[in-house]
């Protein structure tokens, strides 16, 4: 109750004009037909960036995927002001007036009124300062994959936006048109310039297009939905300075976690040659795909923790979610650890068997950044983004005095470690904000972590006695699966689950659908 009023006093102190005619309401999708599409756009993106992935490691060798990486990394340090914390904040907003066609094409519209004037004129900087960055690394080389990527980095930016408003208006069907013209778009380009003899410049620009039919496709979507207004860039529709004061902080917030998302690579170049780069990044690309569950979940969820002027907050939900990444993640944990020399052989090809370190020292990454994926954007939806900078700022810092010291000394496997000491920061404070802000307990959670690790060490035990290397196929397939086994029966002997859990899980999806 508590929730709900404040929404309806932001509500008022904003101006809004009321509860919407009919004709200009826009219609929310369940959070179950969320995450079946948000499922769709997943499957979709991950096969093709599995495949494309896949292809650049072994298509440009070490050397020539560090220099893609690497010019990826030095875009998103482009990418930090470009956005300023335009989408998240437009996102926020849109939540919070879920249904409002007006309302919400007036926020489009004023969030793309900025973020086009900041993306051109960066991304245009970056492609004429190529060659000076490349010369700072002493590798020109890199000048042409950088100045692909500044031409992505445009595209990228206008999804963003139109993302932002389809997740927060609960519209996740709409958007797999949009995810199929970048992704498909992406595959066909790079493999094609790369068959061509282009290279990592073939790779970066390949992205370029991608980005740039994704941002095509967008724009047709979103004036389909919210109106041709929506795109009307000419004139301000008064939701511009409300955007601008919450994207001040998120800026700072998200452009912390970003900037400390991309550090690893960035110092990596400038103590070891580009093809450490490629190392490092491989195994952080096949981590990536791990997420993607997370992010499903993610956007199905996250937006309904907005304080709406009707429902209030989804507590509910946002609770089961955050137990279900727990349980689900910490499975991830005992082949990370015992199985990264196969996995890496198996996907990567053994001229990246030094990854496999990397990707053992990631696993305490994967599992962290996944409950992350959640509770980030959800302190944005509270509107506590300015709570988040302290914890952003300290893990940034975590990371960057660990990668220092120990990149020279240890080589690559520093910045995963380094990686994984900052998140141990960054998670539970978030966790903190979160749990304040919606008043739920942090005990029941606490128990999940506990019986999950403890059914993971369990399923780490069953995967140890079938070898740390050279798998047959019956060990791929027999071990995988009794280590599944394993690690359901540890969490059924503790209570994690219970039969109860399967009513409640099928008795919650009913209630989504209604």
């Amino acid at each position: 109750m508590q929730l709900r009023a404040e929404a309806v006093a932001l509500t008022c102190v904003e101006g809004s004009a009321g509860t919407p005619d009919a004709e200009e309401r826009v219609l929310t999708d369940s959070i179950t037909r969320n995450t079946i599409f948000a499922t769709a756009n997943t499957i979709l993106t991950a096969t093709f960036t599995v495949v494309l992935t896949l292809y650049l490691v072994r298509a440009l060798s070490p050397e020539g995927y560090g220099y893609y990486t690497l010019a990826l990394a030095v875009g998103a340090l482009f990418a930090l002001p470009m956005d300023f914390g335009i989408s998240s904040s437009a996102g926020r907003f849109i939540a919070e007036h879920r249904g409002d066609r007006r309302a919400i094409a007036d926020y489009v519209a004023d969030a793309l009124r900025l973020k086009l004037v900041i993306s051109c004129v960066l991304g245009l900087g970056l492609f004429l300062l190529a060659g000076e960055v490349a010369a700072l690394y002493n590798e020109p080389s890199l000048a042409w994959p950088l100045r692909g990527v500044a031409l992505a980095l445009i595209g990228s930016s206008l999804m963003q936006i139109y993302g932002a408003a389809l997740i927060a208006q609960g519209r996740l069907p709409v958007g797999f048109l949009m995810t199929f013209a970048q992704s498909a778009g992406f595959l066909v380009a790079a493999i094609t310039l790369i068959s061509l003899g282009a290279g990592a410049t073939g790779a970066a620009f390949g992205r370029a297009i991608g980005y740039g039919l994704g941002a095509l496709m967008g724009s047709i979507l979103i004036a389909r939905l919210f109106g041709r207004s929506a795109l009307s860039v000419a004139t301000g529709k008064g939701r511009a300075r409300q955007i601008a004061s919450y994207a001040g902080a998120l800026a700072l917030v998200e452009g912390a976690y970003l900037f400390f998302d991309q550090l690893d690579a960035l110092l990596i170049g400038a103590f070891l040659p580009a093809a450490s780069v490629g190392l490092f990044q491989a195994a952080f690309g096949l981590t990536v795909f791990m997420h993607y569950p997370a992010g499903i979940v993610s956007t199905s969820v996250a937006p309904r923790i907005a304080a709406h002027a009707e429902h209030g907050s989804d507590t509910r939900s946002f609770s089961f979610a955050l137990r279900l990444l727990l349980v689900g993640y910490a499975a991830l944990l005992a082949p990370l650890l015992v199985w990264a020399e196969p996995i890496i052989d198996l996907l990567l090809g053994a001229a990246y068997e030094p990854s496999a370190n990397v990707l053992r020292a990631f696993a305490p990454y994967v599992f962290l950044a996944a409950v992350g994926t959640l509770l980030s954007p959800a302190a944005n939806y509270l509107g506590h983004a300015r709570k988040r900078l302290p914890i952003a700022l300290a893990a940034v810092a975590i990371n960057l005095v660990f990668d220092l010291v120990f990149i020279p000394r240890i080589g690559i496997v520093a910045g995963a470690i380094g990686t994984d000491l900052a998140l141990l920061l960054y998670v539970p404070g978030h966790l903190v904000i979160c749990a304040r802000a919606l008043h739920f307990p942090l005990r029941p959670l606490g128990l999940s972590l506990v019986r999950s690790l403890v059914a993971a060490a369990a399923m780490a035990g069953v995967l140890l006695l079938f070898g740390t290397s050279d798998l047959s196929p019956v060990d791929w397939v027999v071990g995988g699966l009794t280590a599944v086994a394993a690690y359901l029966a540890v969490l059924f002997l503790l209570r994690e689950l219970t039969a109860a859990d399967v009513r409640a899980v099928r008795a919650w999806l009913a209630d989504r659908r209604s």
